[in-house]
């Protein structure tokens, strides 16, 4: 038999007999033999874990999904009803329920798939407290450090959830007011009325108005002289609504009738009679001038005076330019005999 030698240091190992190589194969086959089981327990335990965790994930990212379709077509078997035009439109719909589909899978496929990561390190008897407490403070002061990031994803998701705005439409946001072009998590993006693109942080928004949501009023104050016959001015302000009530396109942008709501103010020189109309969202302003474009065709015809501004008589009045301007002062010219009376008397001469 063969002895081994041990290494000194420095030097170079011996060599391996076939005696130690089989004791090291029986010592790691023994160990092997004594471990299997808990391998095996391991293993399918791990792999359990993560085929419920994609099983889960894929089952409810698909009921998400299934449930933004059903919204969708809700939506779409409404649209061109008469609830309907008071919906927002189903592009915008469209893009509301992808935004909240995309919200929804991303917190579900986070939470399932980090519980099945916690689940398979303490299935390898890792201590799990130290990791949770690192988390814990790390999540603390990401949570002060980055406190307006997150009030800004927690307004826009709500916003998103609550329908306050949409893609399309005119929104004053107080901080600033436009034309909604993109709604994200965490900035919404307007264009002003100038063609400037405002970035306004979902956080910073404390009120929202929607000038596109439900329906707006056109409204037109029409002047007119008190001396008028007001049944002539209804009956013709009556005509003109309804002819424009009857043409194209103002017929679809108009969802009520025109109404003459009577004298609105009555002045010593002037009488307000108050038109309005209940119209399509953002078509008010379009509304409001083609009536007074109407109105002002209709009285020119029927020889009804429109008046504002200055008061009526001052307006009528042709003064004459120079009616205001004082007549000549007869002391201006030294040869008249007011003006001799009045220049002082020379001194005599006293010297003889």
């Amino acid at each position: 038999m063969f002895l081994s030698v041990l290494p000194v240091t420095g030097a170079d190992p011996g060599p391996v007999t076939l005696e130690d190589a089989h004791e090291s194969a029986t010592n790691a086959a023994s160990w092997v033999e004594q471990n299997w089981s808990t391998w095996l327990s391991i293993g399918l335990r791990v792999l359990l874990i993560l085929v419920i965790a994609v099983v889960l994930r894929v089952v409810i990212r698909r009921a998400i999904t299934k449930l933004i379709d059903r919204m969708n077509r809700t939506v779409q078997a409404v649209d061109g009803t008469a609830l309907g035009g008071l919906l927002v439109n189903v592009e915008r719909r469209r893009q509301r329920s992808q935004a909240i589909g995309s919200v929804l899978r991303s917190v579900a496929s986070f939470l399932i798939l980090g519980t099945a990561a916690l689940m398979v390190l303490s299935t390898f008897q890792i201590n799990l407290a130290p990791l949770l407490a690192s988390a814990g403070v790390a999540g603390v002061a990401i949570g002060f450090g980055a406190r307006n990031l997150v009030t800004d994803f927690l307004s826009g998701v709500f916003m998103i959830l609550e329908d306050q705005y949409g893609v399309g439409d005119s929104i004053d946001a107080g901080v600033a007011s436009g034309e909604v072009i993109e709604v994200g998590l965490r900035v919404t993006k307007l264009r002003g009325d100038n063609g400037e693109i405002w970035y306004v942080r979902n956080g910073e928004v404390k009120r929202v108005g929607n000038l596109s949501q439900g329906w707006s009023t056109a409204g037109v104050d029409v002047t007119v002289r008190p001396s008028e016959d007001l049944d002539r001015v209804r009956a013709t302000l009556t005509e003109v609504a309804e002819r424009m009530a009857k043409d194209e396109p103002w017929n679809e942008q108009l969802w009520g009738p025109i109404e003459v709501l009577g004298l609105d103010s009555v002045l010593i020189d002037q009488m307000v009679i108050r038109v309005t109309a209940k119209t399509m969202p953002g078509k008010s302003l379009g509304i409001e001038r083609e009536l007074r474009w109407r109105i002002k065709r209709a009285f020119d015809a029927a020889g009804i005076r429109i008046v504002g501004g200055l008061p009526l008589q001052q307006a009528e009045e042709s003064a004459d330019p120079t009616a205001g301007v004082s007549a000549p002062s007869a002391y201006a010219n030294t040869a008249s005999p007011q003006s001799m009376a009045a220049s002082p008397i020379p001194p005599t001469n006293l010297t003889k």
